[in-house]
């Protein structure tokens, strides 16, 4: 409740903000129209056209900025030539129209509000005609209140048609996010086969090689106290082997991700390292596995980069689902000071980008490093 009431006031100061700068729109439109027409066929009406664009190109970017503040809108930088001039010569309608709406609610507020002071102030004897003026009133107000609304919406559009981005230049943005983000994914697949690779060559590898030597040099061994010294040495070898491609498994994909959820990968996350983590995970609806999948990679990956890199001592991941988000949240109390661009972030931003999801990284010198995953679940 408070925070619908906290958007309408916030929308309500905007159209009247735009009622106010529809006001200096309609006067500087009826001025210019009626400079050019003294300057029409004259040396100086290319002087009155340039003045006249630059007087509406800043009239566009206040609004731009008035619709940013208080609509929560991102528009494009505000065009030059006719489109700004355009914009500016028919937007004082929809702030004219905004001042209607306003004023109306107040007159709706005050009929409201009859039945509570009327009886002292006006002459009026009669209860049924408070009572019919209240509910009036507030019928009205209520009437206003979804008009300011969509006055907000009227105003939004008609920026848009002309100071953009348009539906076609949304589309244009989205496309290229969507081949941004497909070329990540790949990059970000290949750089995990890399290092898979690399993980099983320099560690499994290794151990499979070493055993197998043992083995040659206890079946050659005459000596049977050798023979079952080297033997035993390959048990060894066998369970370090069988210990290192475990770990190769766990990081390509936990089982325990399918078999208890986020939470439960989440907190053999924190068992696994090597200085304390402080786990809290409040998810009342189950994310999608692939976002789940996605979390619990950033969470390792960030714990794993604050114990190697950051000297931290205490790790807290927090991680929440509030309607269609799952957030999750890693934060260490290390030296601060992690890339964003770096090897390890740049291919946990590009697999939360895969899922059209956002990865904020906050990390002044000094510290804390803080790092955020927002993924959608619809």
């Amino acid at each position: 409740m408070r925070t619908h009431l906290q958007r309408w006031l916030r929308v309500t100061v905007g159209v009247l903000a735009g009622a106010l700068t529809g006001l200096a729109e309609l006067a500087f439109a009826l001025v210019a129209g009626l400079w050019l027409l003294a300057t029409l066929g004259r040396r100086t009406g290319r002087g009155a056209e340039t003045r006249i664009v630059a007087g509406a190109r800043r009239l566009a970017d206040l609004e731009r900025r008035r619709m940013t503040a208080f609509f929560g809108t991102e528009l494009a930088t505000p065009p030059t030539g006719l489109p700004a001039v355009n914009y500016i010569a028919s937007r004082w309608a929809v702030g004219l129209l905004g001042g209607v709406v306003l004023g109306c609610a107040l007159l709706g507020a005050g009929y409201a509000s009859l039945a509570v002071w009327g009886w002292f102030v006006a002459d009026i004897n009669s209860p049924a005609t408070l009572i019919l003026s209240s509910v009036g009133g507030l019928f009205l107000f209520y009437l206003c209140v979804q008009g300011t609304y969509g006055v907000a919406l009227a105003d939004e559009r008609h920026a848009r048609r002309y100071l953009g981005p348009n539906d076609g230049q949304l589309m244009e943005r989205r496309i290229g996010e969507l081949v941004a983000s497909r070329a990540g994914v790949v990059e970000a697949v290949h750089d995990e086969r890399r290092r898979i690779e690399r993980d099983l060559h320099d560690g499994v590898q290794q151990r499979i090689v070493a055993l197998g030597m043992l083995l040659g040099r206890a079946r050659r061994a005459s000596e049977p106290e050798k023979s079952a010294r080297l033997l035993a040495q390959a048990h060894e070898e066998t369970q370090q082997a069988l210990v290192e491609l475990r770990e190769v498994a766990w990081r390509v994909y936990p089982a325990t991700l399918d078999e208890g959820g986020l939470a439960a990968a989440l907190e053999t996350v924190a068992e696994r390292a090597a200085i304390p983590v402080r786990l809290r995970c409040d998810l009342r609806e189950t994310p999608p596995p692939t976002a789940q999948a996605v979390a619990y990679f950033v969470a390792a990956e960030a714990v794993t980069n604050a114990v190697k890199h950051s000297g931290a001592t205490l790790v807290t991941v927090h991680g929440e689902r509030r309607g269609a988000v799952l957030r999750l949240r890693v934060e260490d109390n290390g030296r601060g000071g992690a890339d964003p661009s770096g090897s390890g972030l740049l291919g946990l931003a590009r697999r939360v980008a895969a899922l059209d999801g956002t990865l904020t990284v906050e990390s002044p010198a000094g510290g804390p490093t803080l790092i955020t995953a927002e993924l959608p679940c619809a």
